[in-house]
């Protein structure tokens, strides 16, 4: 019998994301050598609670496994902690400015070295320190991330475009410690139960609840597999009812899976602490010959890769740095867009978000009530004058929901083969926030399953917009962490690397923005992020 414990250290070696505490250097060369990883080689079969490790599964020796480790590693602490005082504390911590220089002008580059210190004052000697940092200007409504270099010394460099003309601020968090990093990325690997869910069985008048997951340990155990996808699904077996009369499924709970000190590493008093600087507001200045930024820029189309950052606000507005957007300020005009579209959705609430505002913004999109759970959906809205349909519904188990019907919840890659396509067809997807709790090896398997299946929507009508909303920030737990997200973002932005997808960088936009972070962005930011949709599905 083997159980989650006993095999997860071969999935835990398999991949261990990040590099750079906001998104890697050389970005181009890690989503190639992702890609590559995934393509030549084959993840392990599911292994089932009564059998044992195939002899398929890739060695940790494997060469293309080593290559891919070596380039997503992430720095861990030189010996286990044994005492918090020896952690990196947001208090201790300082950042100042790397030449520094009298003028600044648009275009340019600001640079400014962090400091780690441990709670006792001493320098930390090691990397891994998970810092976020944005400039920012609160009078004209302004942001930009900044790109984060790990020295792995206790020093890093975080790097600054200067995109607007005015003032501008550093803003540097310390989300997580290093020390907090290496509990969030074991426990990840090692207790995936730690989040658990609820299947709900009726038969002839009779009814139990029974605890659902990915994966179960034990004899007696319900298993369902889906007969396109093959994805699995687990409850355990009730006492009195066949198991094929699950019904319904919902959340089930959350389970304590840390001791005193790994408590103490992740407790609010240490996460998510702005560091002090000695960086005063620095003023950017432009001149008749500087460029203006967006002005070579190609059109919003498929494929476009991102640069670092992605975009800046100003004045609220997001301006993008990968291609021309365009801004829908007024209700006909995204309506216009949106013309004999039809859409789908799919992915969890944050995706949601933007099905909610598009009803809300548009007076004729009209929702059709289809007597389900709101928040699993599927639901449906219609303008049937300008023949623009409009759909969201929530990804594939597993779901963190309220009691929901089993027959609601179908697996993306099962719905979109039943997607003809075309170019009046627009596919939204997201697939990262009930993802981070779970080992990467389930998050993988499942990235290449959606990975196909819009590459075949793509062959048979290549004209299909497909648009991939990345994740956001928000988590600071041990069941979600931005840390955990970023992870799953990078190897999702690597899985569709090559393919005529878009890539909407919701992280760029929810980390840099002046409201609090919330793994539910404020509508500013949700109106920006449904604009830069409408940019590609309606490019200039």
């Amino acid at each position: 019998m083997v159980t989650w414990r006993q095999c997860s250290f071969l999935f835990f070696s398999l991949v261990c994301i990040a590099g750079f505490s906001y998104r890697f250097a050389s970005m181009d060369t890690l989503d190639g050598r992702i890609l590559l990883a995934l393509k030549t080689f084959r993840l392990p079969a599911k292994i089932s609670q009564s059998t044992t490790v195939p002899s398929t599964s890739v060695p940790p020796t494997e060469p293309k496994l080593t290559e891919l480790l070596k380039y997503i590693s992430w720095p861990e602490p030189p010996v286990p902690l044994q005492d918090f005082s020896l952690s990196t504390s947001a208090k201790n911590c300082d950042y100042q400015l790397w030449n520094p220089r009298e003028n600044y002008r648009v275009g340019e580059t600001l640079e400014v070295v962090i400091t780690a210190r441990d709670h006792n004052g001493k320098r930390k000697e090691y990397g891994g320190d998970f810092f976020q940092a944005k400039l920012h200007s609160k009078a004209l409504t302004a942001g930009v991330t900044g790109h984060v270099k790990d020295n792995g010394n206790g020093s890093y460099q975080a790097i600054f475009l200067l995109p607007w003309p005015g003032e501008a601020q550093v803003h540097i968090r310390l989300i997580h410690s290093s020390e907090a990093v290496d509990v969030l990325k074991k426990k990840r690997e090692s207790d995936p139960g730690k989040v658990y869910f609820s299947g709900y069985f009726h038969f002839n008048g009779s009814s139990e609840v029974m605890e659902c997951n990915l994966e179960l340990a034990g004899p007696n155990i319900c298993e369902y597999k889906d007969p396109h996808t093959g994805e699995i699904w687990q409850c355990f077996k009730p006492q009195r009812l066949p198991c094929n009369s699950l019904i319904y499924h919902s959340m089930g709970g959350y389970r304590k899976v840390t001791n005193t000190l790994e408590d103490s590493l992740l407790s609010g008093s240490v996460t998510d602490k702005t560091i002090s600087g000695l960086v005063p507001p620095i003023n950017i200045m432009t001149t008749n010959s500087s460029l203006d930024l967006t002005s070579t820029l190609p059109a919003c189309r498929p494929g476009q890769e991102s640069p670092q950052p992605s975009g800046f606000y100003y004045n609220d507005t997001w301006t993008s740095l990968a291609c021309k957007s365009r801004h829908f300020p007024k209700p006909n005009e995204a309506l216009a867009c949106l013309k004999g579209k039809d859409i789908y959705m799919f992915g969890d609430s944050t995706l949601r978000q933007w099905f909610e505002y598009l009803i809300n913004f548009i007076p004729s999109l009209k929702t059709i009530d289809l007597h389900i759970n709101y928040q699993s959906g599927p639901l449906l809205a219609v303008d049937a004058n300008t023949g623009l349909a409009l759909r969201w519904r929530a990804h594939g188990l597993p779901l963190r929901a309220t009691k929901t019907m089993m027959a609601d919840l179908h697996y993306e890659a099962a719905h979109l083969a039943g997607i003809s396509g075309g170019p009046h067809t627009v596919i939204v997807l997201t697939l990262w926030a009930h993802f981070t709790t779970f080992p990467i090896r389930v998050y993988l398997e499942r990235l290449e399953r959606i990975r196909q299946a819009i590459s075949s929507l793509l062959f048979r009508s290549p004209k299909t917009t497909v648009l991939i909303k990345s994740a956001n920030t928000g988590y600071k737990s041990i069941f979600g962490s931005d840390w955990l997200s970023l992870q799953l973002d990078i190897l999702l932005r690597a899985a569709f690397k090559g393919i005529d997808v878009t890539i909407i960088d919701a992280w760029d936009m929810t980390s840099c923005h002046y409201l609090p972070d919330n793994i539910h962005p404020g509508p500013p930011v949700i109106r920006n992020e449904v604009d830069l949709m409408l940019s590609y599905i309606c490019p200039t």
